[in-house]
């Protein structure tokens, strides 16, 4: 472990994998509980997310406004999440998590009632974005950070790693799901069964046992307690390297999934299922992905694991610029969501396992805010973009870019490393 950080050395693990290596962090009561209830909760998160994008672009035509909607739905993440990172420091985060989870189950209701009702209008799923965004803002570093109290530190990669593999494993269900109920009962219900899935995460949370939370001195300050933790970051090399290329990846290369909706229509001439197989493919990926770092994590070097899932999610992805069998694009998706899930759990875990533990909830602040604050202008890049050069090339375009800015760093990290664990 870095010098900073507490706590026993990590283990290095010797011997053969098996699966109780992939599972390890299933051994501990809390985040078992949280596991459950995350699964249930982020299908339903994605057979919503399915809907709305599908929603949007049969409303409107537009791939502008699909840009919009996910910019204004990030935007709060850019405003909020390093106070939200900062209320995670100072106060208990299952409470803070179980307010937010709450937060969003209505706002799915409202959207539920609104797409039933018939009164659904583009300015309604705007401003539902960014309420769903506000939320998120809190949740997020609070989540991200509260994997440590549930976990150990020896398992948190392995915790991590599972984390997002439910994330992506609901990203196969959830929109095959939604594209099933699309074409047979039509939109409400996946809003409808989205804010009825939160009831499982709220109530996992209920039911840990945890240590009675001590709040910790008061700052003197909110705003001064929350800059600690960017001067934190900017003095800590790794944690800012780490920071600066996922802001670059944030911006042009995750924000090819704004642009699906209108890949699917207008390029490859499919409707709600074949759409829903897309996000399916690339979710399916990126649960292999998450599965191989939970079992392999602490026998390779995270710079492998970094730079090479980085380089394997462009290079898929630029190839979408010119495959138009289907089959294939859904290989390539599936691909580049492998690739994505290396870089993206291997970060995760070297910037939580090299912060110490009274600065866990800003510095995963300054992550959500990099994580979903890029995401904004890259929704409103790739959006723009898209309309001068079409769809593929602004996918290309974006991945492009992700993979010269990790050949950069990459070329940084070799000429000046910033700790041995590092390599």
């Amino acid at each position: 472990m870095p010098q900073d950080v507490p706590g026993p050395p990590r283990p290095v693990v010797v011997g053969g994998v098996s699966w109780r290596h992939t599972f390890a962090a299933l051994k501990h009561r809390n985040f078992r509980l949280f596991f459950i209830g995350q699964l249930v909760s982020l299908i339903g998160t994605w057979m919503q997310a399915t809907a709305q994008g599908w929603l949007v672009y049969q409303l409107t035509g537009s791939k502008v406004l699909l840009g919009t909607v996910a910019a204004v739905g990030s935007l709060p993440l850019l405003l909020l999440s390093a106070w939200g990172g900062s209320l995670a420091d100072r106060h208990s985060k299952r409470t803070v998590i179980c307010y937010t989870q709450t937060g969003m189950m209505f706002l799915a209701f409202a959207f539920a009632a609104l797409v039933w009702s018939g009164h659904i209008r583009p300015w309604h799923i705007i401003v539902l974005a960014g309420l769903g965004g506000v939320a998120m803002a809190f949740d997020m570093p609070a989540r991200q950070s509260f994997m440590m109290e549930i976990t150990s530190r020896e398992d948190l990669m392995n915790a991590v790693s599972l984390n997002s593999s439910i994330v992506n494993g609901a990203r196969v269900i959830g929109p095959a799901v939604a594209g099933f109920l699309m074409a047979r009962a039509g939109l409400t219900l996946c809003f409808l069964l989205n804010g009825l899935s939160f009831i499982a995460v709220i109530a996992g949370l209920l039911l840990m046992r945890l240590p009675r939370f001590v709040p910790p001195q008061k700052p003197a300050s909110a705003g001064r307690h929350m800059l600690d933790g960017f001067a934190y970051v900017a003095s800590h090399q790794r944690v800012r390297r780490l920071l600066l290329l996922f802001g670059v990846v944030g911006i042009f290369g995750w924000s090819y999934s704004v642009l699906l909706p209108a890949y699917a229509t207008d390029v490859l001439h499919v409707a709600e299922g074949g759409y829903s197989a897309l996000l399916s493919a690339n979710g399916f990926g990126a649960l292999l992905g998450a599965l191989t770092v939970a079992t392999f994590g602490n026998r390779v070097k995270p710079r492998l694991l970094i730079f090479g899932g980085l380089w394997l999610f462009s290079f898929t992805l630029m190839l979408l610029a010119v495959v138009r069998w289907y089959p294939l694009v859904l290989l390539c998706l599936a691909v580049s969501g492998w690739g994505m899930m290396l870089y993206f759990a291997t970060t995760n875990t070297l910037v939580q396992s090299s912060v110490s533990h009274a600065m866990r909830g800003r510095v995963m602040g300054i992550w959500a805010l990099v994580f979903g604050g890029m995401m904004p202008l890259g929704g409103l890049e790739s959006g723009f973009l898209s309309q001068v050069v079409g769809v593929p090339r602004a996918v290309a375009a974006g991945a492009l870019v992700c993979a010269v800015a990790g050949l950069i760093m990459w070329w940084q990290v070799r000429r000046h490393p910033s700790a041995p664990a590092e390599s």
